[in-house]
């Protein structure tokens, strides 16, 4: 009875020693609301609305105030699932820029896990480029600024963050979009923190998460968007994001889907082997590539520029890939500062022409 006692009191503790550095986390992080689960209740009206699920968690709609739509994100309860939980958690308390979703507050009171998040109420990049109703097409000058919009969001993550980065789940469904097309880029459960360029197999004593080095990181992939160099290897590393981007990046302009079950078929695939070696694309390939849902509505040299970019992105193997701040820099060269997408822009209605 005594050594259950033990135990008992060990556990509490430890629970208690993570609430702490949890609470030291939040004092040198961006302001973050603790909310009671009471709270998230009434938030959600007792979760009444669903919005998505995944594999380990649920989204909800909530509202925190009047005329303030939320989306809540909860976690399962059990021992690995808390741990995704607080590390998510640490990273999303680093975070703050205009093209990353907008992290509100969250709850830690019980072993489920919430997350609460600004609402982004237009879907994401899949569901535009792959669900869309049949009569609507998302412009290509949108497509143009979200793909310089999704770089700087991960040129922040990867370079300007005090610790660095990775997200690790890099692919059309986890860019929201707001009233505008802007992009946000979401889930962070994949993502780990404290990286230069790669994580290796370092020694016990630089475990720590704040270390540059740690213990290989396996990261949950998704078909067509996951490195082959990290499939291969299982050490997590920003070229990974760099590779996913480069996906994201074909998929803005050929309109296919990442991965085809149909044909068992990845997208990197459809790209000329000149381009995939680093040569030039012609203004043929570049007019077969394009999506042509667009009906040539599109600007070819900056598709042109947008492929030979996604082609330096998934390069083999990836010791030539560019850092996305070297991408930034050559959509800007290439393209100007695509900056925003304008107030009222909208899909074409194909079914105009």
């Amino acid at each position: 009875m005594g050594l259950l006692r033990f135990f008992r009191v060990k556990r509490k503790s430890k629970v208690a020693d993570k609430k702490t550095i949890l609470d030291a986390q939040i004092q040198h992080s961006f302001f973050a609301t603790r909310f009671r689960w009471t709270d998230i209740e009434t938030f959600t009206k007792n979760f009444s609305t669903l919005v998505g699920s995944g594999g380990f968690s649920t989204v909800y709609l909530a509202r925190t105030a009047p005329g303030m739509a939320a989306a809540v994100k909860i976690l399962g309860a059990s021992e690995r699932l808390n741990r995704m939980f607080r590390q998510e958690l640490d990273i999303l308390l680093q975070l703050r820029h205009r093209n990353i979703v907008n992290f509100v507050g969250y709850c830690d009171e019980r072993d489920e896990g919430a997350l609460v998040f600004e609402y982004v109420p237009n879907g994401n990049l899949q569901e535009k480029l792959h669900r869309r109703p049949a009569s609507t097409v998302l412009p290509w000058k949108i497509r143009l600024v979200i793909a310089f919009q999704l770089a700087q969001a991960i040129e922040y993550l990867h370079e300007k963050c005090s610790l660095q980065i990775v997200h690790g789940d890099i692919k059309s469904s986890n860019i929201l979009l707001d009233e505008q097309f802007n992009c946000k880029l979401c889930d962070f459960g994949s993502a780990k923190m404290g990286f230069s360029s790669a994580v290796g197999n370092p020694s016990s004593s630089s475990s720590s998460p704040s270390s540059p080095f740690r213990a290989k990181q396996l990261m949950m992939g998704s078909p067509g968007y996951t490195d082959p160099q990290y499939l291969r290897t299982g050490i997590a590393s920003k070229k990974n994001d760099v590779y996913s981007f480069g996906v994201v990046l074909l998929e803005l302009v050929t309109g296919k889907e990442a991965f085809c079950s149909e044909k068992g078929q990845i997208l990197t695939s459809i790209l000329p082997p000149t381009v995939r070696d680093g040569g030039g694309i012609k203004p043929s390939e570049v007019a077969e590539l394009v999506d042509p849902k667009l009906r040539g509505d599109f600007n070819g040299d900056e598709a042109g520029a947008l492929i030979t970019i996604a082609a330096a992105c998934v390069r083999q193997p990836p010791a030539p890939r560019p850092t996305i701040g070297g991408v930034v820099e050559m959509i800007r060269e290439k393209m100007g500062n695509v900056g925003e997408v304008k107030r009222g822009s909208k899909l074409l209605d194909v079914g105009r022409w």
